[in-house]
This record gives structure tokens, sequence and C-alpha cells, in this order.
């Protein structure tokens, strides 16, 4: 097939774009009669030419992800490379509703030409059968909104395509895995299939087969499960799945700019003050490959502990995965780094530290460097394909009012920031945050379970199952802990609604704990030892069992979960508090003694 996108698939992408986003977004872009799309398209990546001089590739236009990508390109990390579609083109699409091809020829041939760009930068080529160039279609806000919007991996596999890719990497599980990966993902965000419908199936298969993680499926599993998955596309949609590559990107660039307003986008833009004008840019990457063996895996990483600031690499690891199993919660991922004794010996146990020792290394090299960069802890995904080290985004972490205090501190006593932006970035809300109680030790020892000390604080609530349950009952006045066996993004009003959140699934970087630290909520996540299960409203531990409207303590410090109420006490201010408070009155001092000096 040609890889040109032709107007028609623009048109597509206006069509179903104009028609979910906010009216509001129509009036920001005015038309000019001639359009000069040259800037529309932003390339990064090996061989990708610089923007035009003067050009703004902020996170404005570009969008964190796309403006980082840039960024990182420039500094010589490796990304895959790509092209990031600006915010300017959602925009200028929705106010040419009337005269679309007043936009659309402009575009489609700067699309046409980046795609043609990419395919001789990669060295493969989208939809062809002799190399087959496999993309992954990104949101990119300018500000972080974790897990809100919606991402479509693997684009440009079908059924003949995905014959080609096992030929070409000479692994056929990869490549089958891969397919039924895209449509795993394409359903929901482009079809509207429910995604609980492949999960279940999967589920089953593995039931049937007597395994435990995707990783352990072979070639001809995935080959068993595909016609089922196909099958229930064919049964939602009373249509196939689409065949054509050209077909899947038109598709997936319209959900992703339409995702800007789904009704999780907007809730979480409401509650974080950001404009529903801004609109997303969404970025077109060549895939690079968690999933093709023991030493190739995704992961998350923070360059400091977003919950206490502690430096030091703080993240998880899948090895044969590829990103979305990382992030979503439903995997239990390794820890990056590996456990050490009081001498700093490795002890046995499962981390990439440990796995893939060699890319540990380079890992840590490439996080330092963009720290100081960036000049800021940073939240980076990455991807290890075969061994090779590719990261896919960096973006300033969310972090607990604790950590804020303690990054800044120490990046200033680095030399990374000076003393006058650290106290410039902490808000002074985050210092009363600092007074949240927590749990005596000899209180937390008494905990039913334990998991990941993910967001601190220790609160008492009811406990609800469902979103809905805890903005119902918070809106009453009851206090609640929303405890589920992962968050997902559709959680987003009730995660707001709760005092506390507790999951028994995922890990530190999960869409749980990100969340849950971005809310100011305690929370923990990844309480191995509590069956969760919302549809029946109970959750047991043991021959324990709590439902809805239970009293359930918890204490996102520790990561202890206790039944029933418990005594708190309220921690002393530590250091870098004091240190920062003293910071800030030097400043108060020397501003005004300039104010006296200019008087």
């Amino acid at each position: 097939m040609e890889s040109a996108v032709g107007v028609g698939m623009i048109e597509g992408v206006v069509g179903e774009t104009s028609r979910a986003t906010d009216h509001r977004v129509a009036s920001v872009v005015a038309l000019e009669p001639v359009v000069d799309a040259s800037s529309w398209i932003v390339e990064f990546g090996v061989g990708a030419p610089l923007p035009p001089s003067g050009a703004s590739i902020g996170p404005e236009r570009l969008g964190g992800k796309g403006a980082g990508l840039v960024a990182m390109a420039r500094l010589g990390v490796p990304v895959p490379p790509g092209f990031t579609i600006t915010t300017e083109v959602g925009r200028r699409m929705q106010a040419a509703q009337g005269d679309a091809q007043r936009v659309l020829p402009a575009f489609e041939a700067r699309l046409t030409e980046a795609l043609r760009a990419l395919e001789t930068r990669a060295g493969a080529r989208f939809g062809g059968l002799d190399a087959p160039l496999l993309l992954a279609v990104r949101s990119g806000a300018q500000a972080s909104m974790p897990g809100m919007m919606d991402t479509v991996l693997n684009l440009g596999l079908n059924d003949r395509t995905v014959g080609a890719l096992a030929a070409r990497h000479g692994d056929a599980r990869f490549a089958y895995d891969c397919y039924r990966r895209l449509i795993q993902t394409y359903a929901p965000v482009v079809l509207g299939v429910p995604g609980r419908v492949f999960d279940q199936l999967l589920d089953d298969h593995k039931d049937a087969r007597g395994l435990v993680r995707d990783a352990d499926l072979t070639a001809d599993d995935w080959r068993l499960l595909l016609p089922l998955y196909q099958q229930a596309v064919l049964d939602h949609c009373g249509q196939p799945f689409p065949q054509d590559p050209a077909e899947q990107l038109r598709a997936a660039v319209a959900a992703v700019f339409r995702s800007w307003m789904n009704p999780r986008a907007v809730a979480y833009r409401s509650l974080h003050g950001i404009p529903d004008s801004w609109g997303t840019a969404v970025t077109v990457q060549a895939m690079a490959f968690g999933n093709r063996g023991e030493d190739s895996g995704s992961g998350v990483l923070f360059t400091r502990d977003p919950s206490t600031g502690e430096p030091g690499l703080c993240g998880e690891f899948l090895a044969n995965a590829q990103g979305e199993d990382v992030v979503s919660g439903i995997r239990d991922p390794d820890p990056l780094m590996a456990r050490r004794d009081a001498n700093g010996t490795i002890l046995p146990g499962r981390s990439m530290e440990t796995h893939l020792p060699a890319v540990f290394a380079a890992l840590q090299a490439v996080s330092a460097r963009l720290e100081r960069a960036f000049g800021d802890m940073q939240d980076i995904e990455f991807t290890v394909e075969s061994g090779r080290l590719f990261i896919l985004q960096t973006r300033a972490g969310k972090r607990s009012s604790a950590a804020a205090v303690r990054i800044v501190v120490d990046l200033a006593q680095e030399g990374v920031i000076t003393r006058r932006a650290a106290v410039e970035r902490v808000d002074p809300q985050a210092l009363d945050e600092l007074l949240r109680p927590v749990l005596a030790p000899e209180v937390a020892a008494t905990a039913i379970a334990n998991g990941l000390a993910a967001s601190p604080g220790a609160v008492t609530g009811r406990v609800v199952f469902t979103g809905d349950e805890a903005v119902r009952l918070a809106q009453t006045g009851v206090p609640v802990i929303l405890c589920r066996p992962e968050t997902l993004p559709d959680d987003i009003r009730g995660m707001q609604a709760s005092v506390g959140i507790v999951t028994a699934r995922g890990g530190f970087t999960s869409h749980a704990a990100t969340v849950a630290r971005g809310l100011g909520r305690p929370c923990v996540a990844g309480a191995r030892a509590l069956r969760i299960e919302p549809e029946q409203g109970r959750m047991t531990v043991g021959d324990i069992t709590i439902r809805s409207g239970d009293l359930l303590t918890i204490d996102g410090g520790s990561g202890a979960v206790l039944l029933g109420a418990a005594p708190v006490q309220i921690p002393p201010a530590d250091g870098a508090v004091a240190r920062l408070l003293e910071w800030g009155q030097e400043e108060s001092r020397r501003a005004d003694d300039q104010a006296r000096i200019r008087a």
C-alpha cells in the first residue's frame, strides 16, 4: 500500500475530532487566507531536520511529550524517531469546520512528507511487507495529565504484515503478540469495544493453559487468541478489525485528538485548572519493542523518590513487556534497583539492575543528564529492545509535598538551581501539607496488609469500591477510602472525592500512585494480600472480610492498611523544611533591601 496519507484520511480526523471538541476551541485560531503548514509538524530523532530558526518548540505547541522528545534528541539522548503534530493543527481544524479545504491540502502534504521521511530514517515502510514500520500514536498536552488521554501502539499490523514482521525479526511469538496488543488497545480507544472483553478472553485462555504471565504465552497461543479478538470486534462493531494501515492511523490520530475532551480528561483539567482551549498535540513515533524477549522490557522511573524526595532512581521495570503493561497497574513489575544489605552487597531478587546491568548503568547516566538539563526531578518512560535503551518521554514528575521541599533544597545545594528558584517552586500549601498525620510505628505494626508507600499521610474513612460510590458518599460529608484492584483513568472523580486510595495491584509508578500524589491523597498501592472484589462489594485478607461502609485506616507513608480507626500523630518538621524557610526569609530581606534602594 502507499504510505501517503490522503485528504480523505485527514477529513476523517477533522470530522471525528470536531464532533467531540469543546466549541470554545473553535474560536481560538483565526484562519489566514494563505496557509503555511511548514511548522505544523516537527520531526525529531536521528536524521531529522532542525526546526526553522525562531520556531517555537515548547510545550504550548508540541505538548509536554513532543517538546521533551525534541529536547532529548538535541541532547543526543536515544529516542525512537518520529514527529509531533502541533496543538495548532487541532485548533485550526476546529476553526475550519465550514471550509476544511482551506487547511486540509496543506496539512496533507506536510503529513505525507513527514511520514515518508520517517520511513527513510527508520529504514522501514508503513504497511510494507519487506520491512514493516509500526507506529505509536500518543497524546501530549501542555500540562502533564497522566493516564487521562489515549495511546495506540503497534499501528500498521494486519493479517499480512504480521507475517512480514515475524520474518524480519525471526520471532513469530513477538509479531503475534504485537498484533494482539494492537487490537487490544485500538478496539477500546478507537472503536469503543470494552477493554474487559479482551482481558476476559486472555484470562480464560491463560487459566485453561495453566499460565500466569502474558510473557509465558507462545506464538501458537496468540494465533489461537487473535481470531477470538477479531470476532469480538466484529460482534461489537458489526464490521471487522480494519486491515488498512492508513485507516488505522487515521482513526488512531482522530481518537487521540478526541481524547482531549473525554470525561476523565475534562474532569482532570477542572480539578487542576487546565484550560480546555489549550488542546493536545499528537506524536507519531516508530515503535520501540519492549516485548522482544527477556533482554527487552519497559519501565517508568523517577530520578528521585517522589514520596520522600530522596536522591536515587526510583521506579519499576517489566521484562518482555510494552509500556502500557507497567503504567496500567494490572501487572506487578520488578524494581529498578537491587536490594542491598548494610554493607552494600546486592541481595538475591528480581530487579532491572541484576537482570540487565549494562542497560541499567546506561539508564542511570541518561537519567542524571536529563535531570540536570531540565533542572528538576524527572518522570521518565523508557523501553529496552534487545538490549538497546530508548527514552520515550521525560517530564517533571508528580511528587508529594514532602518530596517537593526536599527536592528543591537538594537541587539548590547541588548547584542545579538557585536558592531563589527553590523558594519560588514550592507552593506555601505544600508546607502546610507536611503537617499531615502519620501512624505511630507501633500502630502501623498491627496492619492487616502492607503495600507500597505511594503517597504519604494517614487517614481514616469508610470503604468504597467504585468511583461513583466515592463521589456519592463524599457529597454527604462522609470521608471515604477508595479500594480498587487497580485504578483506571475513569476513576479520577472518585479518587478526588476520596481521602485515601488503596490498590491490590500495581506499583510505585502505577496510575493510582501517580495521580494520588498529584491530588495530594494518601495512597497505598500494590497491597497484594488484599483481594478486592468491587462487583461483590467486598475485600478480603486471610479470614477477614471488609465490606462497603466499614472503617479503614491507611498510612501512605508506611504502606500500612489497618481495620477500623487508628490513632495518628503529627510528625516534626524535618531539616529540608527549616532550610527552605530560612532561604525564604533571606530572599524576603533581599527583596526589601532592593525596594529601599530603588526608593
